[in-house]
């Protein structure tokens, strides 16, 4: 048996207890989880002082998901969710590491730890390096890491053999410069989170209706009359949206759920704000739930156009004929591809019954106000970026954009990822964006494409790329293909990750290291003696401050503003920009922010605005493409995906304790899997007829491009799946994804869709 990788999640079973799956979402379960989690962390009076700044005006942005803040008055008791507060009980441990803990803990034993007891060990205090060859971090000034880190750049053939990523946690202001400094460097390889999330949505939304961001705002939902929520899992990953969906019910919306799995999220909701959301039912949320295949929207979506068109022809008044003239172009076109589908096939590779689908076209039919809510349920497959192209169809025919109660809704999963895109984090960067840099800094930045996520391990494996940069993030258990990543990332001379605990990335190096320990979104970021503040943007373009308020665990930690400063100053020998201007206030970097992005006119007084404020949106205005002034019908082909007999489709998810790859805990509360995380999820029939039973161990298996991807030892869990569809957790499941399988146009791994074998397991193995 091989050795087992460091970039390989722990193997070891932690004593799996199934339940029954759960119903309703939050309730009392949910406050006591985040009475728990945060208790554990940091002393009563504390934890619930600082509960009670999280998503307030002028208080703590939560480091977790992007969903908005109510622009009016925020609850008193609480704008937070259960994971909301495991992550500032992540942030708030009273458990530091430092020169100590690894000098007593070699790489090689770190890595045997579960991703759930690295996160677990405290907060990083100071910076730490690997030599090469050592088998333990050691201590380094800040001045000496910089020091290497500019002379390791230096060194490089050409500034595009390094690679700076970028994760969604970093504030405005860090992404701005450093995309500055990546930037005046050299090079636009600038690959991010996006890249693996909702890239696929960028490229869809940008091309049809010429912004990559959705439309709507929070108020949008409580006028809607239909809301459509596809292949996303509220309960789980944004709970704070199951609060905007109760409101809405009782203004009168219908709910429509698309999801292969039967999430409590998307049944019932109990406010935990409420008697009946403490004692009582709750409210029930969803009014039709099409439980369909993996990887099949596209085929629902085209197979609901396609009815809506009958209809129309038939009666009239379905579609907005109106705004189709007036803001629309290529609709014949889209017209006569609707005509030419197979209806009735179209539904049968979806699994769901044509009384189904004939119900939601007629309620779709009848209405106007429709928003449509996706996430990566969508965006993480080969047809993504068509798929999501369909939804706009959708809401173009009806001419439910740009209106009240109306719109889009990709709902971003970390906090800051969208405002890391408006800042310039982009390996694609637009002609705008340079032009501005150029004027407003005087260096004319690179103008070629840098590398994404995909490509950029491509360019570490091939030694294309010798430098990995990490600006937060745990790259390696976010990143598709695992055993092929780690080999990228070890061809590396060197590799450097900002953090604020410890994660899997450290463990999985190139041939020098270094872990720089940053300030987290709670930490007092003093500069002199003013207190600073950053910003963010959210899912629906509304920017707002965030203002840390507790003092940082270690004197040793530096904010990423000042790292980007500090980094820049040590590698760009004849720089342009006044880096110690922005160390020192962050009001300066804003100036500067404003004079490059559009739409931060004003930006350090309208920051300090206690709501924030919006950003411009040419779809929520129906300006669309600035060219013609028009959103645009496409036309696409679903390509239905045959498995054979001993396949399986598999979609990666997330369990209740994790935010993206921070594991909270063990247990899938909602889904009813505790203590557990290596499982396999399977319809009954599909486990019959493999010859398993409940509980059994089993290897799953890739094979693409004639590759063998082993993810060994997973528990078999019946669960309420359709059939030849299975579901893991990332990033346990990561080394199956094929580096190579990507979505067309965005080049998102294909995370949502992989095609495994279940094979059961040797006494050998």
């Amino acid at each position: 048996m091989t050795k087992k990788s460091k970039a390989e999640t722990s193997e070891k079973f932690t004593g799996i207890d199934i339940k029954a799956p759960k119903k309703t979402a939050a309730g009392l379960p949910a406050v006591v989880s985040s009475l728990k989690h945060i208790f554990s962390e940091t002393p009563v009076l504390k934890g619930i002082k600082l509960l009670n700044q999280l998503n307030q005006k002028e208080g703590i942005d939560c480091p977790g998901c992007a969903w908005p803040d109510p622009d009016d008055e925020r609850s008193g008791l609480g704008e937070y969710c259960e994971n909301g507060a495991k992550a500032i009980a992540e942030e708030v441990s009273k458990k530091s590491i430092g020169a100590k803990f690894f000098n007593q803990h070699t790489i090689d034993e770190l890595a045997e730890l579960s991703d759930y007891k690295l996160g677990k060990q405290g907060r990083l205090t100071e910076p730490m390096y690997l030599p090469k060859g050592a088998t333990n971090y050691q201590t380094i000034t800040w001045e000496a890491a910089f020091a290497l880190i500019g002379k390791t750049l230096n060194k490089l053939s050409t500034p595009d053999e390094a690679i700076f990523y970028t994760s969604g946690r970093t504030s405005n202001e860090a992404a701005f410069l450093y995309q500055l400094f990546v930037r005046e460097f050299g090079t636009n390889n600038l690959p991010d989170c996006s890249n693996m999330c909702h890239e696929s949505s960028g490229v869809a939304l940008g091309e049809t209706l010429g912004i990559g961001k959705g439309s709507v705002k929070l108020e949008d939902f409580y006028a809607s009359e239909v809301i459509m929520i596809i292949g996303q899992n509220p309960g789980t990953n944004h709970p704070r949206m199951l609060s905007a969906l109760e409101k809405a019910k009782a203004n009168g919306a219908t709910i429509i759920s698309v999801n292969p799995l039967k999430e409590a999220g998307l049944i019932g909701f109990k406010h935990p704000q409420k008697i009946k959301g403490i004692i009582g039912k709750g409210s029930q949320l969803t009014d039709h739930y099409l439980q369909v295949r993996v990887n099949s929207d596209l085929a629902l979506l085209q197979a609901l156009n396609a009815l809506l068109l009958k209809v129309h022809q038939e009666r009239g008044g379905v579609f907005d004929e109106t705004f189709i003239e007036q803001k629309t172009e290529g609709y014949q076109e889209y017209v006569s591809h609707l005509e030419s589908l197979n209806i009735a096939e179209l539904i049968s590779h979806t699994g769901i019954s044509t009384e189904q689908v004939e119900l939601v076209a007629d309620l779709l039919s009848r209405k106007s106000k429709i928003i449509v809510c996706w996430a990566m349920g969508l965006t993480q497959h080969k047809n993504a970026v068509a798929t999501i192209k369909e939804v706009v169809n959708l809401l173009l025919l009806k001419g439910s954009i740009g209106k009240l109660g109306a719109g889009t809704c990709p709902v971003r999963g970390h906090s800051n990822v969208q405002g890391d895109r408006t800042m310039g984090i982009h390996e694609k960067p637009p002609k705008r964006l340079l032009t501005a840099i150029e004027k407003v800094f005087g260096f004319k930045p690179p103008q070629a494409h840098g590398y994404d996520v995909v490509n950029a391990i491509k360019a570490m494996h091939e030694g294309k790329a010798k430098v990995f940069f990490g600006m937060g993030g745990n790259f390696i258990s976010a990143t598709p293909d695992t055993l092929y990543t780690a080999e990228a990332l070890a061809q590396c001379d060197l590799t450097v990750h900002v953090s604020t605990k410890l994660n899997r990335s450290h463990l999985v190096h190139g041939k020098e290291a270094l872990i720089l320990p940053c300030l987290g979104r709670t930490d007092k970021d003093v500069v002199g003696d003013k207190i600073q503040i950053v910003s963010v943007e959210n899912s629906m373009g509304i920017v707002h401050s965030s203002r840390g308020s507790l003092t940082p665990v270690s004197k040793l930690l530096l904010s990423e503003p000042e790292i980007v400063c500090r980094l820049a100053k040590a590698t760009l020998k004849n720089t342009v920009v006044n880096w110690d201007s922005y160390a020192e206030s962050y009001d300066e970097i804003r100036n500067d922010i404003e004079k490059t992005i559009p739409g931060f006119d004003d930006y350090n007084t309208r920051v300090r605005v206690p709501a924030g404020f919006y950003l411009p949106n040419v779809a929520r205005d129906q300006s669309f493409h600035p060219s013609t002034g028009k959103a645009h019908f496409t036309r696409s082909t679903y390509n239905h995906l045959t498995l054979d007999n001993d396949t399986y489709l598999m979609t990666t998810i997330r369990s209740h304790d994790q935010f993206n790859t921070t594991i909270y805990g063990l247990d899938d509360r909602y889904r009813g899997i505790y203590n557990e995380r290596r499982v396999v999820m399977m319809n009954q029939s599909d486990i019959d007829s493999a010859g398993l039973s409940k509980q059994e161990v089993v290897d799953l298996y890739n094979y693409d491009e004639g590759i063998e991807r082993r993810a060994p030892r997973f528990i078999v869990v019946p669960y309420d799946i359709p059939k030849g569809c299975v579901a893991t957790y990332f990033p346990e499941a990561n080394v199956l994804v094929p580096i190579n399988s990507t979505a067309d146009k965005s080049n998102t791994p294909n995370s949502k869709s992989v095609i495994i074998k279940i094979k059961k397991r040797s006494e050998k193995s």
